[in-house]
């Protein structure tokens, strides 16, 4: 994906990775939760390092080719213009900075996992699920920004279901996410997880509720 944006899910996408969510929960106590959001950081310190090297190469350059806008030597005036273009090209990179391309080339891939944790904790929290009877609840965010995918799962399925074998989950969404099928990976990202869930949570016999919405979460 080019940039960390993405229009709204089209009835249809929002129908099709609902659609597989409720295929899966049919065979497991579980709850699913997909979720995608645009960015999981502001990261300002992307748009202070593009402004302070936007700014260095500009002054450089002013400075090495000194006798072409200095034929009279140094004085007062020069001085300001020297300042001033100096802090217009760090404005530049600083605006710059907010551009998903140069965020991504500023920004540690760790920073940025950091970044999708937190974003996931919250998420998780906000939308309520952890309030599901069995403590089954199961979160799969996308963040387009940093092209980054977040499974966190409640209390009892971590004690159920290893980290590796959520990684493949995540390995399975990443891997559509690369030829721009988001809603695919998605989908994928959800039967995966099914099979895992099955064996590790089936239902109960005749007692099976809806406890959480099928519903995709987006947000900016």
């Amino acid at each position: 994906m080019a940039t960390g944006k993405r229009p709204a899910l089209t009835n249809e996408e929002r129908a099709r990775v609902e659609a597989a969510v409720q295929v899966v929960e049919q065979h497991t106590s579980a709850e699913i939760v997909p979720m995608i959001v645009g960015r999981s950081g502001l990261y300002r310190e992307a748009q202070h390092r593009a402004g302070l090297l936007v700014a260095l190469l500009v002054l450089t350059a002013l400075l090495t080719i000194e006798t072409a806008w200095l034929p009279w030597g140094w004085h007062a005036a020069n001085a300001v213009w020297l300042l001033a273009a100096t802090m217009l090209a760090y404005s530049f990179g600083a605006w710059s900075g907010t551009w998903p391309f140069i965020i991504r080339l500023l920004t540690s891939r760790e920073r940025m996992r950091q970044k999708v944790q937190l974003r996931a904790e919250r998420a998780f929290a906000q939308h309520g699920i952890a309030r599901t009877r069995e403590h089954t609840g199961l979160l799969l965010m996308v963040s387009l920004l940093e092209r980054q995918v977040y499974v966190l799962a409640d209390q009892s399925l971590g004690n159920r279901i290893s980290g590796a074998q959520w990684q493949d989950v995540v390995a399975v969404i990443v891997e559509r996410m690369k030829v721009d099928d988001l809603v695919g990976g998605l989908c994928r990202g959800i039967e995966a997880s099914g099979v895992l869930l099955a064996r590790a949570c089936p239902p109960g016999k005749g007692d099976n509720p809806n406890e959480l919405s099928n519903v995709v979460i987006q947000d900016a």
